[in-house]
């Protein structure tokens, strides 16, 4: 599977690296799989996009498909973060619409921005760190 991911419990986050060729249905189960277990419960998620090399172009509707699994997982009470890194520009645009349709959705409670840079998105999750 070209979606790795490993969880930081003594940080609360979880952090997720694409690579290579990444398909729809690889991105699905990635939610599914990982934001199913009550261990993760109100952490923070960093997504890596920037080693992908393809990615699928889902219509708007997978968007919002997509968005609503993951809005379903959110915890009741607001402050987990989410960032997003996408350095091409259409996994930037696609990372955008998600994140657009995830601040519509009425169960989504996490916080969510797309960087063009790892230290970026890093800092935005942790402004306190040295």
């Amino acid at each position: 599977m070209p979606i790795d991911y490993r969880i930081d419990h003594t940080r609360r986050l979880v952090i997720t690296e694409g690579r290579g060729e990444v398909t729809e249905q690889e991105i699905f189960g990635y939610q599914r799989e990982v934001w199913s277990r009550a261990e993760v419960t109100g952490y923070h998620e960093l997504i890596d996009m920037s080693t992908i090399k393809s990615l699928p172009t889902p219509p708007a509707e997978r968007m919002r498909d997509l968005a609503t699994l993951a809005a379903g997982t959110d915890v009741p009470h607001p402050g987990a973060k989410l960032a997003i890194v996408a350095n091409d520009d259409l996994a930037f645009g696609l990372a955008q619409m998600y994140a657009a349709y995830r601040s519509i959705d009425p169960h989504s409670t996490k916080q969510v921005e797309v960087f063009r840079s790892l230290d970026e998105a890093q800092r935005w999750l942790n402004p306190k760190a040295p």
